[in-house]
């Protein structure tokens, strides 16, 4: 079985650190924990990874959070990949810092890259793995708080959370969506 994990996030060494790349960083626990390196490829870093006899076939989007849907669609359909074996991995303001929540389907809650990947894909019926990372901005300063770096106490709460949702998308490609949205989800 092959899946398509798409970690959401921003190229370039000035977004390296911020709360929008939290998928870039999940990503690259990934390939670290199932021993892959990234290579560029067409509109994305693609990883091919191996566990339990599945194929991740990660990628890193290099087309920026905004267009991620025109780099998900390409290597959904170069690489054969089902709807339900696609995994975003992305950033939630609207759940706090540090929760993870997969979900099956659902709205794009204001995120640019899940409205394009919605757009592009032409449905919202796909799972992801939503990644808390709080809402402590002013109003109208939501742009630099998502583009802004982890202060030093978020990143203590941060850090475990990235082992666990690496955790979390193995568990997807083992036992499903569904055990493993009871298992991991709100804990």
């Amino acid at each position: 079985m092959k899946y398509l994990i798409a970690c959401l996030g921003n190229i370039g060494d000035e977004y390296r650190n911020t709360r929008h790349n939290i998928g870039f960083v999940i990503g690259d626990a990934l390939a670290r924990d199932l021993k892959g390196e990234f290579k560029v490829e067409k509109l994305a870093a693609v990883a091919h990874l191996k566990h339990k006899g599945r194929t991740l076939v990660v990628i890193k989007p290099s087309t920026y959070m905004n267009l991620s849907g025109k780099a998900i669609k390409y290597w959904l359909e170069k690489e054969k990949i089902p709807m339900d074996k696609l995994l975003l991995v992305l950033d939630d303001i609207a759940i706090p810092l540090g929760t993870l929540r997969m979900k099956a389907k659902g709205g794009d809650a204001g995120h640019n890259g899940l409205t394009d990947t919605i757009i592009k894909l032409n449905t919202s019926v796909f799972p992801r793995l939503r990644v808390g990372i709080g809402d402590d901005f002013a109003r109208g300063y939501q742009s630099d708080f998502v583009l802004g770096q982890w202060t030093k106490k978020e990143e203590e709460i941060m850090i475990p959370r990235v082992h666990k949702a690496v955790d979390m998308v193995k568990s997807f490609t083992t036992i499903g969506i569904g055990l493993t949205m009871t298992q991991f989800n709100n804990k």
